[in-house]
């Protein structure tokens, strides 16, 4: 098996065709990483999601920092993984932002359920407040397996 390094293009390529990553970041030097479901604007270099109010979104509050991985698995010898380094940025229902959420709303309606899982219900039936946020992407790398032949 060889590993071969992925350019940006190829990295963009996968961001495109992923709508589920690992979301990392980190408050009072503690690492968080969990699932996320995003998606990708080569146009604008970010990506967008969205949440209920909880963890992630007050530890990305204090430290904007953050990274997301995401990966396509064949096998133990075929695989392609990709990080996304970059800063959270909270779209807000303004004026200002309303391109962009217009923009995240236009890529989120691309996904089958789409709505899922930030909008389910807690157990007390309620609907929480969602937050629609962006990963400003400041730097991408990526990594492919190749099968080698003997």
């Amino acid at each position: 098996m060889l590993i071969h390094e992925l350019s940006e293009r190829d990295c963009f390529e996968v961001l495109g065709r992923g709508t589920l990553g690992r979301l990392g970041c980190a408050r009072h030097d503690q690492p968080y990483v969990v699932p996320i479901h995003f998606s990708f604007d080569p146009d604008r270099r970010c990506l967008y999601a969205f949440s209920a109010i909880g963890q992630k979104i007050e530890w990305m509050r204090d430290n904007p920092q953050v990274c997301l991985e995401v990966e396509e698995i064949a096998d133990s010898h075929q695989w392609t993984t990709v990080v996304v380094m970059g800063r959270y940025l909270e779209i807000q229902r303004t004026p200002e932002d309303a391109e962009a959420r217009r923009r995240a709303e236009l890529l989120f309606r691309q996904r089958g359920e789409w709505w899922l899982p930030a909008s389910g219900r807690t157990k007390a039936g309620e609907h929480g407040e969602v937050v629609v946020y962006s990963v400003v992407i400041d730097r991408v790398t990526g990594r492919r397996t190749v099968r080698s032949h003997p």
